[in-house]
């Protein structure tokens, strides 16, 4: 027994010893790819440049250039407002259309199969999809979806729906079968209907779902970018008094792609500020939504 015990505690040493030798490509791809580039990034936003090598230090003017931009400023309620509306449809579809197919309905893996489909169509093909189907509908009233920025806006969240909501249902349904049976079993005994033991039982063990895939939409739905490009590219637009342009269903996304790679090479700094601004916005966000979601969760 004791040559066991040692020879069991002489395996896990070993396993300590190379583990390192295994995880550290993954810790190199990771400082390459992420790490390294964030830096330099958060670097060059306090610096004008065209190219990274001739960049030149010039403290927070990239910064206050770009909270004093009306596009950007624009752009922020314009994506704040997409992604609260996508964040709602989405997760009540997502739900409703979960529950649903845990009801033991004939064919529910294939209406899991359909739905879920959307989401492995690329952004940049959904987005030209869905722009010549909403031509197509509104050529009947001699418009299109890049000349009104109201069928724009739904254009976007209808897309969004109809990518996500698949992906959303597959984390409601997991969290729908992890519900516990007694728990179901003596919400019935004691005469509850449906829609008591749905939002007195169901929902509340249901809460980690929800906070994963409230967390996911509202993510996305700020980070949103080739469907926007692809689906109306950020028109129509507007003319303000100063002269300056709006596009008026250009995201915050859009909006800093635009910034860098317009005809002002000279922007690219303030793109670059705008970026870690759109950073810190979304992280912040998302750890609020977290903190808020998570303290309604029911310890099973």
């Amino acid at each position: 027994m004791a040559a066991k015990i040692t020879s069991g505690n002489s395996i896990t040493r070993s396993t300590r010893k190379w583990c390192w030798l295994f995880l550290l490509p993954v810790f190199a791809a990771f400082c390459i790819g992420f790490v390294w580039p964030f830096l330099q990034g958060i670097y060059l936003s306090f610096c004008k440049f065209r190219l990274v090598s001739s960049a030149e230090f010039i403290g927070l003017s990239n910064y206050q250039e770009a909270l004093a931009d009306p596009t950007f400023r624009y752009s922020f309620w314009y994506t704040a407002l997409t992604a609260i509306v996508s964040l709602v449809i989405i997760n009540v579809l997502a739900f409703a259309v979960a529950y649903a197919l845990t009801q033991n309905i004939k064919g529910s893996n294939l209406f899991r199969t359909v739905f879920f489909m959307p989401n492995l169509i690329g952004g940049i093909v959904l987005g030209y999809i869905w722009s010549m189907i909403f031509d197509g509908i509104l050529s009947a009233y001699n418009t299109s979806i890049l000349l009104n920025t109201t069928y724009g806006f739904w254009g976007l969240i209808i897309l969004m729906v109809w990518q996500q909501v698949g992906y959303m249902m597959i984390i409601y349904i997991a969290g729908l079968q992890a519900v516990p049976e007694d728990m179901l079993e003596a919400a019935k005994i004691d005469g509850a209907t449906k829609m008591q033991t749905l939002f007195k039982v169901t929902i509340p063990n249901v809460m980690p779902s929800i906070t994963i895939c409230m967390f996911l939409s509202l993510t996305n739905g700020f980070k949103l970018f080739d469907q926007n490009l692809a689906l109306t590219g950020g028109l129509p637009y507007i003319i303000q008094s100063d002269g300056s342009t709006i596009n008026t269903t250009e995201m915050l996304a859009l909006n800093i792609y635009n910034t860098f790679y317009g005809s002002a090479t000279t922007s690219r700094g303030v793109a670059q500020a705008k970026a870690v601004i759109f950073f810190i916005l979304v992280a912040a966000l998302g750890l609020a939504q977290l903190y808020a979601t998570r303290k309604r969760e029911v310890q099973q």
